[in-house]
């Protein structure tokens, strides 16, 4: 007998990037907060260096994605077994967001 598939539907989609953004706002706020005294406020100085920014992004991509695999595997054990299709595509995105969220947060 086959298996029948069902699959989710656009309102769970919608929904699931609902809750994408609300994690991704909360991620960054968090990780803005905990990197604060990281970096150098002015980058255009005489004597600049990259290394406190670089430190200052490392700390912030390692941090997020941190984050992004906790809530993976949260979830992955959380959701029904019809949304969890999703997932992946959600986490894809999220790793492509933490190197986004790096112009906001040296801007």
């Amino acid at each position: 007998m086959a298996e029948i598939k069902q699959k989710s539907g656009p309102m769970a989609l919608l929904i699931g990037a609902g809750l994408f953004l609300v994690f991704e706002t909360v991620a960054y706020y968090l990780l803005r907060f905990a990197t604060s005294g990281l970096g150098m406020a002015d980058q255009m100085q005489p004597e600049n260096t990259i290394v406190s920014n670089w430190v200052k992004t490392v700390v912030f991509l390692l941090l997020h994605l941190t984050l992004v695999v906790v809530a993976v595997l949260v979830l992955s054990n959380q959701l029904p077994r019809r949304y969890r299709g999703q997932l992946m595509g959600w986490f894809y995105l999220a790793l492509l967001m933490g190197f986004g969220l790096l112009i906001p947060l040296f801007s």
